[in-house]
């Protein structure tokens, strides 16, 4: 049993020995990193299933509207401003609808950010786009177009309504 405790006690030396020669020649170095990214603002806009349909109408028609969404995703905190513009230029959201067919006429209409006819007019410019803070989620705006008569020839009329977000 001596033998034993002297065997074990000389094994607990040489590993003691043997850890702390390891520790007394240890060295040690540090340095440090960084770890960084940039994030630029973005947005998107998806108006394509947006759409909107004025009905189908008798000439004697009056106050007609419809609306659709849109979609807009900016980052997370942008400000962004949509504006729309109607194929004929005009910056206070006044559109034409164009006949399908042989009519002379043209259907004007407006574009806005609120229902009815007296809704606010949402055109493109600084002063009647609508405006959002980004939230890094889809954000739904409702579009609304409406026309004070529907007494024009018989036809199809349409225009094509360009959508942008400016952030």
């Amino acid at each position: 049993m001596f033998k034993i405790a002297q065997r074990a006690a000389l094994l607990v030396a040489v590993a003691a020995g043997a850890f702390g020669a390891s520790a007394a020649n240890a060295a040690t170095a540090t340095d440090t990193f960084d770890v960084s990214v940039t994030i630029t603002a973005a947005c998107s806009v998806d108006a394509s299933s947006s759409d909107i349909d004025l009905g189908t109408h008798q000439s004697t028609a009056t106050d007609l509207g419809a609306s659709s969404d849109i979609t807009v995703k900016c980052s997370n905190t942008v400000p962004y401003r949509v504006n729309l513009s109607p194929s004929n230029g005009n910056t206070g959201g006044a559109g034409s609808l164009d006949p399908v067919g042989a009519s002379p006429d043209t259907v004007p209409y407006q574009l806005r950010s609120a229902s009815g006819m007296s809704g606010t007019v949402w055109g493109n410019t600084s002063s009647n786009g609508v405006t959002g803070t980004g939230t890094g989620a889809d954000q739904t705006l409702t579009v609304y177009a409406t026309a004070a008569s529907a007494n024009y020839a018989p036809d199809t009329y349409s225009d094509t309504v360009t959508v942008t977000v400016n952030y």
